[in-house]
């Protein structure tokens, strides 16, 4: 395994800052493309502050933003959650014991709330000049807090979006792969994830683990991971102590000019995949690529329209999922 990278920043005794930022540990090196480390201190903004994450998740629980996971997953499971506590407990009831051990409950998608909107929006745009140096026109920002008592884990998954993740408050460990490492997550696999959603193919194995980094994140630590690559968090019982009991996370993702083009290629690369053939993976063929896009763009916008007119089209319209064809 490579070496874990311990990457905490502390807490800070000073009074909360007035000016907010993330940073890149290595601002000449930091690319779009591969996984970096950051820094940052939104740990100590008002609205990630306990309180006010519980008022936020009771905001959030009457639309289903509130999901909990379901008890006994290991990083090697299937990600398992609903909008029900699986003790049935309600929000109020699970804030009240969430320092129990194996307490998780996420909050998804907070820009649906204005003003974590625009908190969203002020994180992104402390590193927008670097993002869009690669990758122009950022959309859809959003953000997912975890709010967990260990020990807890989030299973091994992908994403489609670019991922700020941050560490407001205890430990957890990250793990991230290379999204472009074929050997970890291949092809079908991320072609299946990107049109349907499906995580069924995108499976863990131990052998993994050692060509993963590996981060033991603190308050004020984060990493930024492109679109699709493999990660998984854990947290473990060893590091809690009095008021530090829970560990509280985010991730704040968002789309570009280049995750839509890459999403197009998937799509084609998925039909052609069906046919028996074994089309290039996105970036391995320029001409081919600037090809896949243009048709990519149409394949997206009917299958759009097709789950639309059919009855189980209703499951994309999700708050958490954006539509076929728009990444």
């Amino acid at each position: 395994m490579k070496d874990a990278q311990d990457i905490s920043i502390g807490w800070r005794t000073e009074p909360p800052p007035t000016t907010y930022r993330v940073w890149a540990d290595d601002p000449a090196r930091f690319s779009m493309h591969r996984i970096a480390t950051l820094h940052h201190n939104f740990h100590g903004h008002p609205l990630f502050q306990v309180p006010e994450l519980l008022k936020l998740g009771k905001e959030l629980a009457p639309l289903g933003q509130c999901r909990f996971m379901r008890p006994g997953l290991t990083v090697a499971s299937t990600i398992a959650h609903d909008s029900r506590h699986p003790d049935g407990r309600s929000i109020d009831e699970h804030f009240e014991r969430m320092e129990e051990p194996g307490s998780s409950v996420a909050l998804y998608n907070i820009e649906t709330i204005p003003r974590y909107q625009a908190l969203l929006l002020a994180i992104v745009d402390t590193l927008r000049g670097t993002v869009e140096c690669e990758q122009p026109d950022i959309f859809m920002v959003n953000g997912f807090v975890f709010i967990s008592a260990p020990p807890s884990v989030t299973p091994f998954h992908i994403d489609r979006e670019n991922n700020f993740w941050l560490q407001l408050h205890g430990r957890k460990i990250l793990n991230v792969w290379d999204h472009q490492d074929r050997s970890i997550v291949p092809a079908e696999a991320v072609e299946d994830f990107i049109v349907t959603h499906s995580l069924r193919k995108v499976r863990f194995s131990e052998e993994f683990r050692p060509r993963s980094q590996e981060f033991h994140a603190r308050p004020g630590d984060g990493v930024y991971f492109p679109s699709t690559s493999p990660h998984m968090t854990r947290s473990v019982p060893d590091w809690t102590g009095p008021g530090d009991r829970v560990s509280i996370s985010i991730g704040v993702t968002f789309y570009t000019s280049v995750t839509r083009r890459t999403a197009r290629i998937h799509q084609v690369n998925r039909v052609l995949r069906k046919w028996g053939l074994s089309p290039a993976y996105p970036g391995e063929s320029p001409v081919a690529d600037a090809l896949k896009a243009s048709v990519g763009g149409l394949v997206g916008a009917t299958r759009s329209c097709l789950v639309d007119m059919t009855a189980s089209g209703q499951r994309f319209k999700s708050v958490t999922t954006p539509p076929p064809g728009s990444y």
